[in-house]
Parts: C-alpha cells; sequence; structure tokens
C-alpha cells in the first residue's frame, strides 16, 4: 500500500512538501531528521494529508498532480489549520 502525503511545515512560513511512500511513518521521522528531501532539510513537519493507493504507478502520478495543483494544496492547509483551531 502506497500513500501520497502532504507536510506542512511548523514554523511560522507554513511551507508544504508532497511525496509518495510506503511508510509513512519512517518517511516523517527522515523529514524531520534531516534525512528526507532536500527541500524538507531544517524544518520540522507534520502530516496534514494523506490517501492510500494499491500501486506504486498509481500514487507517483496522484503525487504529480498534487505538486502541481497549488489550489488544492492551499485548501488542504487551510482546512488543516481550520480544524487544529476548533480543537
Amino acid at each position: 500500500m502506497f500513500k501520497v502525503y502532504m507536510l506542512m511545515s511548523l514554523d511560522i512560513h507554513k511551507h508544504s512538501y508532497v511525496g509518495y511512500t510506503d511508510n509513512l511513518k519512517k518517511r516523517l521521522m527522515l523529514h524531520n531528521n534531516n534525512k528526507g528531501a532536500k527541500y524538507t532539510r531544517g524544518r520540522q513537519w507534520r502530516v496534514i494529508y494523506y490517501k492510500n493507493y494499491n500501486s506504486k504507478s498509481v500514487a507517483m502520478k496522484e503525487e504529480f498532480k498534487l505538486k502541481k495543483n497549488y489550489k488544492l494544496r492551499k485548501k488542504l492547509k487551510f482546512k488543516f489549520n481550520r480544524s487544529n483551531l476548533e480543537n
């Protein structure tokens, strides 16, 4: 099972990062320990969205779509921020 995920940085800039993996817990740990993608180094991250896919190829296609869809990424960040304020 593969996951497409979106991370949001915990700093004041609220950067986002999109990727895919078969082990989300391990991948988040790598990002937060400066061993993940170059873009994610030097920041702490939190998972704000993920979706499961049965095949790697489908997950990669969906990851690419989400990476390029800035409107959807902004919407997901807004949804996450709003739900955190309510809790």
